[in-house]
């Protein structure tokens, strides 16, 4: 008995030891990024929120921020551009679009892409089903674009995929809706097809058992090139004075988009808790549909190759939407604030 007694003693002591020992490991992971003092920081969305944002919300609910002593105020765009907002010190980070961030790098911006909040670009264009079929890229070419407002980008967008399949687009076809509803106004006919990101508007379009074809550019990277849409945003200035700011930010948001990806239902319903005027079978479908896609075949979540940032740069370039030289696509991006893989991962990769 005394034999039993003692050997019971002594499993319970290794069980507490093995325990101890994960909590140590789990503390020293977040003590490597963890801030001395509690900091205060800003993040504009692109948007109003949407399962693109799933990754923040999941983040500030699930107290990763709060875990490295950050306190993250969450808002939605205004009279100002994330662009402009970050790149001025308005506020700290950012959501924006490799292209639209392109033109404000261009124009001297002080910005620079942290992170690929979606590995593959997930827009396209689309038309409702019942009105305009779009089976190719040429059943374009008779159709009325809804544009919104960036003529130079988008007529480049479409010639290019009609020239992929030797048709031409004709660009008075070309009608500035700005930031109207393209699906309300291809139901009243007043265009027949528009860009949209189909994990928001054409899952949103479905739900409402409005039928979409959609040409989405990913089917198509030997014509346009992919590109990181939507990307996490923060200033150059800020990455040189506050770089444990900034690495802290990210290692919280990534925890954040990777429960996104292995609970979408969960996540969902945080967001839904936070953001309660959205639509539950919008948010609940599209959440599901993006956790494939927010880290797709990448090593991790928010890693950004530099081929993509030098390919669609040239895109832009060769289709006269900016300058030659006017920014260096591999000085833009930075991969240097994403958490640490581990070993047997970076090992894995490797292979």
């Amino acid at each position: 008995m005394k034999h039993r007694l003692l050997l019971s003693t002594l499993l319970l002591t290794l069980i507490g030891l093995s325990l101890a020992l994960v909590q140590a490991q789990d503390d020293d992971m977040v003590s490597d990024a963890r801030l001395d003092e509690l900091t205060s920081v800003q993040l504009m969305l692109d948007f109003t929120p949407n399962t693109n944002h799933t990754g923040f919300y999941v983040a500030q609910a699930n107290g990763y921020y709060e875990d490295l002593n950050l306190e993250v105020e969450i808002l939605e765009p205004a009279d100002i551009l994330p662009e402009q907002a970050v790149s001025t010190g308005v506020v700290d980070f950012g959501v924006g679009f490799q292209e639209f961030s392109t033109f404000a790098m261009v124009d001297g911006a002080d910005i620079v892409s942290i992170a690929a909040m979606i590995q593959e670009n997930t827009s396209g264009f689309a038309s409702l089903s019942e009105e305009n079929t779009l089976e190719s890229p040429a059943d374009l070419a008779p159709l009325t674009y809804g544009g919104f407002s960036i003529p130079g980008l988008e007529n480049a967008m479409i010639e290019t995929l009609l020239a992929c399949e030797d048709a031409e687009w004709d660009s008075t076809n070309y009608q500035d809706i700005g930031f109207a509803d393209p699906i309300e106004l291809m139901g009243l006919n007043r265009i027949d097809f528009a860009w949209i990101f189909y994990a928001w508007q054409g899952i949103g379009a479905e739900v409402d058992d409005q039928a979409l074809d959609v040409l989405f550019f990913s089917d198509y990277q030997d014509c346009i090139p992919n590109y990181y849409t939507p990307i996490l945003i923060t200033s150059g200035e800020m990455i040189d004075t506050d770089p444990d700011v900034v690495r802290a930010f990210v290692e919280a948001t990534a925890r954040g988009y990777e429960f996104a990806i292995e609970d979408p239902e969960t996540s969902a319903e945080i967001l839904l808790d936070a953001v309660p005027e959205l639509d539950e079978a919008l948010v609940t479908e599209s959440a599901l549909w993006l956790s494939e896609r927010y880290q797709g075949e990448a090593e991790q979540w928010g890693v950004q190759d530099p081929a993509v940032w030098e390919g669609f740069t040239a895109f832009m370039v060769e289709n006269g939407i900016i300058p030659e030289d006017s920014i260096d696509p591999l000085a833009v991006f930075t991969n240097d604030f994403l958490p640490a893989l581990p070993e047997d991962e970076e090992t894995e990769t490797d292979e």
